[in-house]
């Protein structure tokens, strides 16, 4: 009470003085007595109220004055700079679990649910009970069991075209079970390296494409045991050791052409090495473990389940199929021209559709919720924030696919997000999207949900999940899904400029959830000392500040302990001398000769708008302007937005423009690729000239990866699938397997061409003997990914651009591999007179 203060003739000072030097204990070292050694202790610690307003400030007149003499103490708070909400109750208390890098989510899942459980069965206070409002066991759960069924449909359908193809259930039995034992290499070199899979990387597997290895081994040995019978001469080994030695090159060198593909993804690096590092890594593990297996376990497994039961019959699909390719490859081959310019314009129409499609970084897994980040005026107080943030949960209750809505407000205690009161968070759980109103689906949800937050005037709102936040912020570097970034020297500048360029960015198609990050508008009340007036008084700024901090903010002199905790002990004028510019102007300033004089007479008080928060990049101030992209695709939207700002928006000197965000990383990236993807190709075309010792061959082989890959785009663009990084696995993996059935059908050919055959005859021959394994190669895996490319369930959505480029390209690398690549080889080897020996002079 700054009134007894005068009173008493006591300054702050000397308050703060007397309660720091009033709280501890010391030590006086030992003494020996008798036989027995005493440690001296000095106890002066304070232990409770009691002892603090028993602190003695000074002395008067022989009569002590005591800090209750002075004031009053009472427990008090800090103050309040967050709250949270959930439903119907505007205040509860939040608190986060996190998990502990390197153990398994789920196990600790059951067992915080097991604690949360022991909690509210009798160990907290009556009234109080521990909900859980976020638990990602039920996204977990529910993504593996789609990725699961996935899995499982995959293995069947594709055990069931080994089947029609072969007619044999044995063969069809040893090539699938490649999958579980693939499958349980690829676990344990994981867990030898310490790498851990997710469910992108799982996902993302194509039993289809696993499988090729095995199934083109255990075809050869088919094919041989089934027409060697008419000779005789060989055993059932010798046959087996004939036909693994035919086709062991091809499948080596098509396995290794595949994972070399794979290292663009390999070499990411940041969030996007994070997400498909392990993919790479998983996938590689299941080619290899696959690759083993060929030529391991299939030829052992032949010689025992394939020793009497093959017939030399095709089955009747095969039979069908065979008869309309003999006719397809004649016509092909007597129509070579028709043929190439038919592919060479469909390519130019596929690029062109192309165009239209778009890009992003990658699709976002579904989570079964939405995460809603609210930026209220800079100035707004804490009461009001609260009060706004209450209605907002109350507008989100309205759509009955919300279940619960969890808000919160400013910062927590423990100052892991400093945020303001202008900034808040919602947390949306959904209800299962089978129980949603009919013809409602999540953009038209949030659409709904947007319409009614509008009807709060001042607040823009954006709208992610909690995972993609999490992703989007790492990526953007604001919490947005995407920013642009305008630096500058001078904030008001930048903050003009950046209401221009929101002004145009209001006007692109797709864009939504647009806002500035406010640098300006921050009230603040300013109390500047008076340097000449302080030294007539002999008062430094410091003494003035010092007076200041601790009546107005509260100085914290000391700390109390109570058992293991430990509290501040706080001295600050009572709230009626300090609410005011007035009562702040009165606080009374001790001067060295024992005066004392009100602060507005060394210093002047006025109030005046500031920087709210600065942002800084490698030490340079910008200003953030964060938006989302909805309902078209992120790449088309930005170039956009990129154009009109280029002519719409000048900027000074000093000043530039950065985008952030997946747009920022889906560049990037391009850019990497642009320089790794060419190194690639050159170690393929080095392993394919390796194969053939061919250039020709080498090449021809390649060339045709292009006319693969048309069905993938078609895919896309039929769907108006964006082109992502899912989507490129994809293009990887087709042109795995196009390029394997490049190597086997040339080998054949060549493999006839040495035996003394014409080239027509030759490829006439390959093809006819290559038609069924290769057929089985890429229609299997377009099975493998046919459920992944048509489910809808939560988890999926990470998959289906890569299901869709390899369901689509499979298709038509079969016409390529079986149809133009003979056209192609008789197009470029038509000059050659001699049988192949293998190799070329050039």
């Amino acid at each position: 009470d700054p009134g007894r203060l005068i009173s008493y003739g006591v300054s702050l000072s000397q308050v703060m003085s007397a309660l720091t030097n009033s709280n501890a204990n010391v030590g006086g070292s030992y003494l020996t007595i008798g036989p027995q050694n005493y440690n001296i202790r000095g106890l002066g610690l304070i232990n409770g109220i009691a002892d603090i307003e028993n602190v003695m400030v000074a002395e008067k007149d022989g009569t002590p004055i005591f800090i209750r003499t002075l004031g009053t103490v009472a427990v008090g708070s800090r103050v309040r700079l967050g709250k949270v909400g959930i439903d119907e109750r505007d205040d509860v208390v939040e608190g986060v679990v996190l998990l502990q890098r390197g153990y398994k989510a789920l196990n600790v899942l059951e067992k915080v649910r097991g604690k949360v459980e022991e909690l509210n069965t009798g160990k907290l206070p009556p009234g109080v009970k521990v909900k859980t409002f976020y638990d990602r066991t039920a996204l977990i759960h529910t993504t593996v069991e789609t990725i699961t069924d996935i899995l499982i449909s995959g293995m069947v359908l594709v055990f069931v075209i080994l089947f029609v193809f072969l007619g044999h259930f044995r063969a069809a039995l040893i090539v699938a079970l490649t999958i579980p034992l693939s499958l349980l290499f690829t676990f344990t070199m994981m867990v030898f390296i310490g790498q851990s899979a997710n469910l992108i990387s799982l996902g993302s597997i194509d039993f289809g494409i696993i499988v090729d290895a095995t199934l083109i081994m255990v075809e050869s040995i088919f094919f041989h045991l089934a027409h060697g019978k008419k000779t005789h001469t060989l055993t059932l080994h010798q046959h087996i050791v004939r036909a693994a030695r035919q086709v062991g090159q091809p499948i080596f060198y098509s396995t290794a052409i595949v994972v070399v593909a794979f290292i663009p993804l390999f070499t990411m690096t940041g969030v996007p090495g994070k997400i498909f590092a392990p993919m790479s890594i998983t996938y590689g593990f299941a080619l290899l473990g696959a690759l083993l297996m060929a030529f391991t376990l299939a030829p052992v497994l032949c010689s025992f389940l394939l020793k009497d039961t093959i017939s030399e019959d095709d089955t009747l699909v095969v039979r069908g199929i065979r008869r309309l390719y003999t006719g397809m490859l004649e016509w092909a081959l007597d129509h070579r021209a028709v043929v190439v310019s038919a592919c060479v314009g469909l390519l130019g129409l596929t690029f062109v559709a192309l165009q239209s499609i778009g890009g992003e970084f990658m699709p976002a897994l579904e989570e079964g919720n939405l995460w809603v980040r609210a930026t209220m005026p800079v100035d707004i107080s804490f009461d009001q924030a609260a009060r706004l943030t209450s209605d907002v949960r109350r507008l989100f209750r309205e759509s009955p696919e919300v279940t619960t809505v969890v808000s919160q407000l400013g910062r927590p205690d423990d100052g892991t997000d400093p945020t303001s009161f202008s900034s808040a968070e919602f947390l949306a759980n959904l209800k299962p999207e089978k129980e949603w109103r009919p013809r409602l689906n999540k953009d038209a949800l949030i659409e709904e949900i947007d319409a009614r937050l509008k009807s709060i005037p001042g607040i823009t709102f954006n709208f992610s999940q909690v995972i993609q936040d999490n992703v989007e912020e790492a990526m953007s570097g604001v919490k947005g899904e995407n920013s642009i970034k305008l630096f500058g020297p001078d904030l008001k500048t930048m903050e003009a400029k950046a209401v221009e360029i929101e002004h145009v960015m209001q006007e692109i198609k797709g864009v939504k959830d647009l806002g500035i990050f406010r640098l300006l508008g921050q009230p603040n009340l300013l109390i500047q000392v008076d340097r000449e007036a302080g030294a007539r008084y002999g008062l430094r700024v410091a003494d003035v500040n010092a007076v200041v901090q601790a009546a107005v903010g509260g100085q914290a002199v000391t700390q109390v302990y109570e058992g293991e905790r430990l509290f501040d002990l706080v001295v600050r004028f009572l709230p009626e001398f300090r609410q005011d510019v007035d009562a702040i102007g009165n606080i009374l300033v001790s001067t060295p000769d024992g005066a004392r004089i009100p602060l507005k007479q060394v210093a002047s008080i006025t109030t005046q708008s500031g920087a709210f928060m600065i942002y800084r990049e490698n030490n340079e101030r910008y200003i953030p302007i964060k938006f989302s992209v909805r309902d078209r695709d992120l790449q088309s939207t930005v170039e956009e937005a990129q154009t009109r700002l280029a002519k719409e928006v000048s900027l000074p000197d000093r000043y530039r423009m950065e985008w952030a965000g997946e747009y920022d990383q889906l560049k990037d990236e391009q850019k990497r690729l642009a320089m790794v993807v060419p190194i690639s190709l050159v170690i393929i075309l080095f392993l394919l000239y390796s194969a053939f010792n061919s250039i020709k061959n080498a090449l021809l082989v390649l060339s045709g990866v292009p006319f693969a890959l048309v069905g993938g785009a078609i895919s896309l663009v039929v769907t108006h699938t964006s082109f992502s990084i899912s989507a490129a696995v994809g293009v990887i993996s087709t042109l795995g397997v196009a390029i394997l059935g490049g190597v086997l059908l040339i080998s054949r050919i060549e493999d006839f061409r040495r035996t003394g055959l014409t080239i027509r005859e030759a490829v006439r021959k390959g093809a006819d003997v290559q038609m069924r394994p290769i057929l089985m190669a890429t229609l299997g895996a377009a099975i493998g990914f046919l459920p992944a490319a048509l489910a809808t369930g939560i988890g999926s959505q990470a998959q289906k651009p890569l299901a869709l480029v390899v369901v689509g390209g499979m298709l038509t690398a079969a016409v390529l591999i079986l149809v133009v690549l003979p056209v192609l080889y008789e197009i470029i080897h038509g000059r050659d007179a001699r049988p192949s020996d293998g190799g070329e002079s050039e």
